[in-house]
């Protein structure tokens, strides 16, 4: 389902404001999901990318629909500025900077495959995000992550190693599961 351009710019303003309401009180904006078209309060799974000079500033997402779309990006917005552990939490200074990318999910699916030489012939390059399970490890590629792990071997070994396992593990029980995204991003 993709949203109309309207709605599109009506979601980034949400997580920019999300953004800027955490500078000034220390929380995510809240939103009441009834405000807004019924297509952006259905539940949807989403990510919010922050960047500042092409350079990754902060990302957070959920990778299952859990709360209306519309709140899901306010949250993970408030959440990649402030909360993400691989950053400080964002500055005042850098708000002006920054550009927003919001990624919605497709519901996942599981892929069936027999081995990794299946599993790689499988994929989809550029429109493929995937999630990966091992037991209680877990990791995810959007499918813009395709931009810079072009080639489908790379892609998969850099995707263990973000699940938590070495880039040449496999076994039976690896469960591996398939989704596409609809972006939005600011026009600069």
């Amino acid at each position: 389902m993709s949203l109309t351009k309207s709605l599109q710019q009506q979601l980034l303003h949400v997580a920019k404001d999300s953004i800027a309401y955490g500078l000034q009180r220390g929380h995510a904006l809240a939103i009441n999901s009834e405000d807004y078209a019924p297509d952006i309060q259905a539940q949807r799974a989403s990510f919010v990318t922050l960047e500042i000079n092409q350079q990754l500033r902060g990302c957070i997402g959920m990778l299952e629909a859990m709360r209306p779309l519309v709140v899901d990006i306010a949250e993970n917005a408030f959440a990649a500025a402030f909360k993400d552990p691989r950053f400080a939490p964002l500055t005042a200074s850098e708000y002006p900077r920054l550009d927003i990318h919001i990624s919605i999910l497709s519901p996942a699916e599981a892929i069936s495959f027999y081995s990794e030489e299946d599993l790689i012939r499988q994929l989809r390059p550029g429109t493929d995000g995937l999630i990966m399970q091992e037991g209680n490890k877990r990791g995810t590629f959007l499918p813009s992550v395709w931009a810079s792990l072009t080639q489908p071997e790379e892609f998969l070994s850099e995707l263990k190693l973000k699940s938590g396992l070495t880039s040449d593990y496999w076994s039976d029980t690896l469960k591996v599961l398939r989704y596409e995204c609809e972006y939005i991003s600011e026009a600069r």
